[in-house]
């Protein structure tokens, strides 16, 4: 097979659901785990070309669900934009931490307890 689109690894996070359970498991074993395609046949009982099929199936309804619903593209806007925030937030904690504003401290503090118990349920 040609180099590996490691997208396809992120792509079976939002997707792999959608997937037969022979192809989220041999896509994950070969994307995630690193596995050749002679490894994941031997220990599926499948044959090589088998494996193959099944990945490259598999791809391509990943690839197919996420231009139709952009939930990876989504989700990285949204991972980027949660960094930013956070980033912010340490900034302004940092800048009124200097200077003693403990009230403002707190409130940032719980803002960003909040942003971390959303990524939290977020990924979870």
């Amino acid at each position: 097979m040609a180099d590996k689109d490691l997208r396809i690894s992120v792509l079976l996070d939002h997707y792999g659901a959608m997937l037969t359970d022979k192809q989220r498991e041999v896509i994950d074993l070969y994307y995630n785990d690193d596995l050749s395609l002679a490894e994941i046949a031997e220990q599926e009982g499948i044959t090589r070309q088998g494996v193959r099929d099944n990945i490259k199936r598999g791809e391509a309804q990943l690839l197919e669900m996420e231009q139709k619903l952009h939930a990876a593209e989504r989700f990285e806007r949204l991972s980027a934009l949660i960094a930013e925030a956070d980033a912010t937030l340490s900034a302004i904690e940092t800048d009124y931490t200097q200077r003693r504003r403990i009230s403002e401290v707190r409130k940032v503090k719980a803002l960003r307890q909040k942003l971390a118990q959303f990524i939290d349920d977020y990924f979870a």
